[in-house]
C-alpha cells in the first residue's frame, strides 16, 4: 500500500476517534449537568436512544392514587407475556422534595421492566404542599394503591420492594421503618418484602441544605423525621447503596443507618461505590451508562433474594 495513502487513512482514523471521544465526553457532560440541575428528563431521553424501546411495555401512564395533582402513577412492565404475576418494584424518586416526576425516571422502569419486574413510578406533592409529612402520606397511599391495583398489570401483590433515589430513598425507607405511614391507609406490617436505598438521607439533623430545611424545618422534634430512629430489628431488609463521592448526601447517612439495623437485630452492610457520586447511582439505571454494572448487579441480586415466589403449601402440610 502506498504509504502516503496509509497515512492519510491513518489520520482520518485518528480525527474520527477524536470526534467520537469528544461526543462522548460532551454527552456525558451533558447528563452530569441534567442530573446535578434535576433536569433528569434529558437522562431519559437518553435512555431511550441508547437502549432502544424493546422489552417493555407503558402499561399505565399519568394513572392517580388520589385527587391531587402530584397523587401520579406510572407503571412499566415486561413486554412478554407470563403465566404467573411478576414481581413489582415500586420506585420513589428523588429532586430534594421539591421537583420531579413518574415520567422523568422510566429509565429506571424499562431497565428493571426488561430484568423481569413490573414497576411502579410514584410521585408525590413537593415544595410548600410536600413538606413533612405530606411526602410520606403521599407514598404511603401509591403503595396503597399498588396493593390494590398492581395485579391488573401483570404484577403480584405479595413480593412488592420499595425503592428510591435520594429524597424518594428516604421517603421509601421512612415507610418501611416507621409503621404509621403505611399503618393509617390500611396496608399490613410486613407487606414490603425489600427496601433499596440509592444514595438516601437517613440521619441528616441538624439541616445542612435548604432542601431539608425547607422540607422539615417546620417541624418541632427534628428527630420524628430522621429514619436513623425507628430502625428496628424486623425491618424489612434493605439495599442501602451510595458512592464514596458523594458530597450531596454523604455515605455516612447509609453507613450510620446499617450500623443502627445491625444494633437492632437486622444485619445490613452498605454498598459503597469508588468513584460514583450522589447522580451516580440512578445515572448507572439508564443507557448507556448502565454498561457499567456496580448499581444493576446488586440491585438485581437483592431483588431476586427478596421476591422469591412462596413455596405451595402441601395437602396435609398445615
Amino acid at each position: 500500500m502506498n504509504a502516503r495513502v496509509q497515512t492519510r487513512r491513518i489520520g482520518r482514523m485518528g480525527w474520527v476517534l477524536l470526534a467520537l471521544v469528544v461526543i462522548a465526553a460532551g454527552l456525558f457532560g451533558l447528563w452530569r449537568w441534567a442530573l446535578a440541575n434535576n433536569a433528569v428528563a434529558l437522562l431519559d431521553w437518553g435512555d431511550r436512544q441508547f437502549g432502544g424501546n424493546s422489552g417493555y411495555v407503558l402499561a399505565l401512564q399519568d394513572g392517580n392514587y388520589g385527587p391531587l395533582a402530584a397523587q401520579r402513577v406510572e407503571v412499566i412492565a415486561p413486554s412478554t407475556p407470563s403465566e404467573q404475576p411478576r414481581p413489582v418494584v415500586a420506585f420513589i424518586h428523588g429532586g430534594g422534595w421539591h421537583s420531579g416526576t413518574p415520567g422523568d425516571y422510566r429509565f429506571v422502569g424499562r431497565t428493571l421492566a426488561r430484568e423481569g419486574y413490573v414497576v411502579v413510578l410514584i410521585g408525590y406533592r413537593l415544595g410548600p404542599e410536600g413538606r413533612f409529612p405530606a411526602m410520606l402520606e403521599d407514598s404511603a397511599l401509591a403503595i396503597k394503591w399498588t396493593r390494590d391495583n398492581i395485579g391488573k398489570y401483570g404484577g403480584d401483590p405479595d413480593r412488592v420492594v420499595l425503592m428510591g433515589h435520594s429524597a424518594g430513598a428516604y421517603n421509601a425507607v421512612m415507610l418501611a421503618l416507621e409503621r404509621q405511614w403505611l399503618g393509617r391507609v390500611g396496608v399490613e406490617d410486613h407487606f414490603i418484602k425489600g427496601v433499596i436505598g440509592l444514595s438516601g438521607p437517613y440521619d441528616f439533623y441538624p439541616w445542612t441544605s435548604d432542601s431539608a430545611r425547607n422540607a422539615f424545618g417546620h417541624v418541632a422534634d427534628p428527630a420524628v423525621t430522621q429514619p436513623i430512629h425507628f430502625a428496628r430489628g424486623d425491618a424489612p431488609h434493605m439495599l442501602l447503596l451510595t458512592g464514596d463521592a458523594d458530597d450531596t448526601v454523604k455515605p455516612r447517612n447509609s453507613r450510620a443507618l446499617a450500623a443502627a439495623l445491625s444494633a437492632a437485630g437486622a444485619p445490613t452492610r452498605p454498598v459503597v461505590l469508588t468513584g460514583v457520586d450522589h447522580a451516580g447511582t440512578v445515572m448507572k439505571l439508564a443507557a448507556p451508562f448502565s454498561r457499567d454494572r456496580r448499581v444493576l448487579e446488586p440491585v438485581l441480586a437483592f431483588l431476586a433474594a427478596q421476591c422469591r415466589p412462596s413455596a405451595p403449601v402441601q395437602p396435609g402440610g398445615g
